[in-house]
């Protein structure tokens, strides 16, 4: 049987800000015969110009972008494209990340450390139309929709609402109330309410110790 040709194989658009990154995963979907690379996006900006002028089967994204939060802008292609599945695809911890992906409307969450046969076996499970998530996180998943016994070793940073996530992940960046207020189209005070929030939910007593926490958090993901 032959294989199938490049004009009928799914389009691919990947959205990351690692050249590197990028030219890897061509690489890997550019050799299936049944998948193309369509285009390739920088930021959160290029992606919507290049989804507002082509047809994607399968955009592959990875969440940390240099002009946008990744769980917003899953939220902005889903206005845009409702039917278009999204796979992300990150360095950071599926246990903090993945649920907020797929609340957002993403259909899969894959680690970049994994191998290629897997993330293949992951597009190709999303554009089925199924969720992709590794087998750790749908027992948790699973476990946490029975209304299992909470997990032990779950982080506080989990407990946070995607609001409270990402101004969290902005003061870890070095961002003060105001720059994170004028990032997110928020007012200060608004802001200030999210910072209280935090600090009581990572039980933390002073704004001291909700910076120290933050950069530190947002420094470890770093070096993951």
């Amino acid at each position: 049987m032959p294989a199938k040709t490049k004009t009928t194989a799914r389009r691919v658009l990947i959205v990351d800000d690692h050249p590197m990154m990028r030219t890897g995963l061509a690489q890997l979907i550019n050799h299936e015969p049944d998948l193309t690379i369509g285009a390739e996006a920088g930021t959160a900006s290029q992606a919507m110009e290049t989804l507002a002028k082509q047809c994607f089967d399968l955009l592959l994204l990875d969440i940390s972008l240099p002009d946008k939060n990744g769980l917003e802008l899953i939220k902005d292609i889903r206005a845009l494209k409702p039917r278009l599945p999204i796979l992300v695809v990150s360095m950071h911890d599926e246990m903090i990340y993945a649920e907020r992906v797929l609340r957002a409307g993403g259909r899969g969450y894959i680690m970049k450390q994994e191998g290629g046969q897997k993330f293949l076996a992951a597009i190709r499970q999303v554009l089925s139309g199924k969720v992709y998530v590794s087998e750790k996180m749908a027992s948790r998943i699973l476990e946490n929709f029975s209304g299992g016994p909470p997990d032990r070793s779950e982080s506080p940073v989990q407990r946070l609402t995607d609001r409270e996530f990402e101004v969290f992940q902005l003061l870890g960046q070095g961002n003060g109330t105001r720059a994170v207020a004028e990032q997110l189209h928020l007012s200060v005070k608004t802001v200030e309410v999210y910072r209280a929030k935090i600090k009581e939910k990572l039980e933390l007593k002073t704004a001291t110790e909700l910076i120290r926490y933050t950069v530190r958090w947002v420094d470890a993901q770093g070096q993951r």
